[in-house]
């Protein structure tokens, strides 16, 4: 989304308004009690509401060790945040014994860099909230948004399951923009309340300090805003004379800024969870009552957790609804790199014929520019304009790859073209020489409707400077918006670098070699860049949710689980760890092409083993699995990390794809003798000298490995086309769906082992698939 046009005096008021250290701000929240203490657990600094709490006085508590306050048990349970992380939370109940009588509280602990911290909430409940019992809180929530694709019934999925958690009378779900701006899209809300979907609200609404924040802390609770902060005693940590760090405090007291802007818009109360993509902000699940209203640590902690599921999630959604606009521009990319590669004339295989050119990053106008001669494609300026760009470019843009939305707006002759040039995509073929590739967007005028005028929050001093100040109004205020066109994608960005990589050496050099090199390099980058997007898609983003989310469970909840539950854990966190291996290593050969091999002498019934080991602990009904080895399998020279990957995919597909009630799956192998015809179809393999029951490596021998099965078979006219990336037989809803890669990954995984992979199938009784490493 563009910003308004006064982008300038918001970004000086911004940057102002960004200095100030809402981390350090002296002082909590009155509804907790904060102890601030060294690294031999002495209280260095309290709260001034201790007698309230603990009836002890801060100086009661000043230089004491933490023991005066708790029993041995629980200062054991503090000492523990020294080895942890930094601002990673260990949270317990807590008793203690005030004047008057024992009060329970639930204690959260967590180091910085110069303390630890403890800060103690009053609670009703001695007990901890068992696994169970959360996943029964959380688990119906997340078992739906897993059942929805669309990335808008998600986000609206998201906001009804929160407010039903919380019983907040509003909750949004808000994105940011690459500008820091955002909008709310999707919103649960009482039926009294205006609505706020759809509208937008300035970066300075949230400014960049407060979003790295968030970042860092998942989860933000204000439960009254009209409520004083509590002061810390002694201002200052006596150690390092410095404020104390709040970054990762719950208890952490608000701007009165941020108090001013939610009661102008009527909220009494505050409940914020991150929502993180790629290690990025993302968006804010943000939870509004016009009411005080405290909710219990317990469910907080549930809410962060369930923003962290949302945030593993959100990653498959999106990629899933740009995943056709994706697969789109990867074959017309491959389709255009080919002819380019091919042709005599460069100029000629770029601009005929002109439409592929312009849907490479869907524009609708462009230039290309060799030296001083610039052929236009489509709706450009004119052949004068387009030289006064380019030398604008050769000045103001160091990067490769340059693009905008509103070209207007940093280079103001653009005015004149804006019709045809508002956005702007420029390609550096060469720094030596002035070689690009311009593509065109025309203006787009938008309406945006903005939560209030943006431009109240800057108000103008008795000196002229600027400051920011919350609006008063948030009543729906509409701008329009002009100079700009529809924004560049992401993976038109990608298109464009692919492009611009298959064409630097056909372009600079004319040399033979060079010539046959480029070929090679652009037929194995468009199935490499093919092969890392399905590596990626379809198993990191849900291995990294895996691995996150077991983690978080094993430091926060692993006070509540039992052994059996925590070993449960230990092990999804292992094989998560083991399977990012094995998906680095795949993205790693997808980069580097057919080098950097890591071949070894690899003993297969160890692999065998682990596979199988995997495969059971994925599965429910493990016990029944019928996998049959019928001899000892040999030793050979491969790379193990790969070769584990082309025996899980086949096993994983020879029980996916089978129906039958008695399942079973046969791995072992055949010398060339042994196989009669089959010998032709490989090529040359490893050896079989039998020694101590274990087949050991013989280059002099050839091998074939195998995989039976008694599944549902393959028809003969798809025996070839089912080792194509994407290649599905069946729908998304028939035998568990998936992005159909997992064959185009053996057959390259075997390519690459110099050797080949093939099938014979017979419907309804099963399948065989053969290979040779060499």
């Amino acid at each position: 989304m563009s910003q308004p046009e006064n982008t300038t005096t918001q970004a000086t008021a911004l940057t102002n308004h960004d200095r100030k250290p809402i981390h350090i701000p002296g002082s909590i929240q009155p509804h907790g009690v904060l102890l601030a203490l060294s690294t031999q657990l002495e209280i260095l600094q309290v709260s001034n509401n201790t007698q309230v709490y603990l009836g002890k006085e801060p100086e009661d508590l000043l230089g004491k060790p933490l023991s005066y306050l708790l029993e041995a048990q629980l200062v054991e349970a503090v000492k523990q945040c020294l080895v942890k992380k930094i601002g990673s939370p260990n949270a317990f109940k807590v008793s203690i014994n005030t004047l008057h009588r024992q009060r329970d509280f639930d204690a959260i602990a967590h180091r910085t860099e110069e303390a630890v911290i403890l800060e103690l909430e009053p609670t009703d409940s001695k007990s901890e909230v068992s696994f169970l019992g959360f996943h029964a809180l959380a688990g119906e929530a997340i078992a739906k948004m897993q059942r929805t694709s669309n990335l808008v019934e998600f986000l609206h999925l998201v906001a009804e399951e929160v407010q039903k958690i919380t019983d907040f009378d509003r909750v949004m779900v808000y994105k940011f923009d690459q500008s820091g701006a955002g909008s709310v899209v999707s919103e649960v809300k009482r039926e009294d309340l205006s609505p706020y979907l759809g509208l937008h609200y300035p970066a300075t609404d949230i400014p960049a300090q407060a979003r790295e924040l968030y970042t860092r802390c998942f989860l933000r609770f204000l439960p009254d805003l009209t409520a004083e902060p509590i002061k810390l005693v002694p201002t200052e940590n006596p150690t390092t004379h410095q404020h104390l760090d709040l970054s990762y405090s719950v208890l952490r007291s608000f701007d009165s800024c941020c108090a001013e802007y939610h009661q102008n818009m009527g909220v009494k109360a505050l409940l914020v969870i991150s929502l993180i993509q790629e290690q990025k902000l993302w968006g804010l699940i943000s939870c509004h009552h016009l009411t005080s209203k405290y909710v219990s640590y317990e469910v907080r902690k549930m809410c962060e957790f369930l923003g962290q599921i949302v945030s593993s999630e959100l990653a498959h959604k999106i990629s899933y609804s740009e995943w056709d606009y994706k697969v789109k521009l990867k074959s017309l990319q491959s389709d255009f790199l080919e002819s380019i590669s091919q042709a005599d004339n460069f100029i000629d295989a770029l601009i005929k014929p002109e439409i592929r050119l312009l849907d490479l990053v869907s524009a609708s106008g462009a230039a290309v520019c060799l030296d001083n001669e610039i052929t236009l494609v489509g709706a450009t300026p004119n052949i004068r304009e387009v030289r006064a760009l380019i030398e604008w470019a050769d000045i103001q843009v160091n990067d490769n790859l340059f693009f905008t939305d509103s070209l207007p707006k940093l280079y103001p002759e653009a005015l004149i073209f804006k019709d045809t040039a508002s956005g702007l995509l420029l390609l550096r073929i060469s720094k030596v020489r002035r070689y690009y590739i311009l593509w065109f967007r025309p203006e787009v005028i938008q309406t945006v409707n903005w939560a209030g005028n943006p431009n109240e929050s800057i108000q103008t001093q008795t000196d002229d400077s600027l400051t920011l100040s919350p609006r008063k109004s948030f009543e729906q205020w509409q701008e329009t918006v002009r100079l700009t066109s529809l924004p560049w994608e992401t993976c038109e960005l990608e298109s464009a670098i692919a492009l611009s990589n298959a064409i630097v050496g056909i372009v600079l050099s004319k040399a033979d070699e060079l010539a046959k090199i480029n070929l090679e390099l652009e037929r194995s980058n468009r199935e490499l860049a093919s092969f890392a997007y399905a590596a990626s898609h379809d198993l990191k983003e849900p291995l990294r949710g895996i691995y996150n989310f077991s983690t978080v469970l094993l430091e926060d909840y692993a006070q509540v689980l039992d052994d059996d539950g925590i070993e449960c854990l230990q092990t999804v966190v292992s094989l998560s760890v083991r399977m990012e291996t094995l998906i680095n290593a795949l993205l790693r050969l997808s980069q580097l092409g057919h080098a950097q091999l890591r071949e070894q002498a690899t003993d297969l019934n160890e692999l065998v083993t682990q596979v199988i080991e995997v495969f059971r602990a994925s599965r429910q009904d493990s016990g029944l699995v019928d996998i049959r080895i019928p001899r000892p399998l040999p030793t050979v020279q491969c790379d193990r990390v790969l070769v584990n990957e082309v025996f899980s995919n086949l096993l994983g597909n020879a029980f996916k794809y089978n129906d039958k009630p008695e399942q079973w799956v046969e791995i072992g192998y055949l010398s060339q003798e042994e196989a009669g015809g089959q010998g032709d179809k490989g090529t040359r393999g490893q050896g079989d000298k039998e020694t101590g029951g274990q087949e050991e490596y013989n280059p002099t021998q050839s091998l074939i490995f195998y995989v039976r099965d008694n599944g549902i078979g393959i028809p003969q006219h798809h025996l070839e086309t089912i080792f194509r990336l994407f290649k599905r037989l069946h729908s998304q809803e028939k035998y568990g769906g998936g992005a159909g890669a997992g064959l185009a990954i053996v057959k390259k995984i075997v390519e690459l082992h110099n050797g080949q992979i093939w099938v014979e199938s017979t419907v309804g009784v099963g399948s065989i698939f053969y290979f040779t490493l060499e």
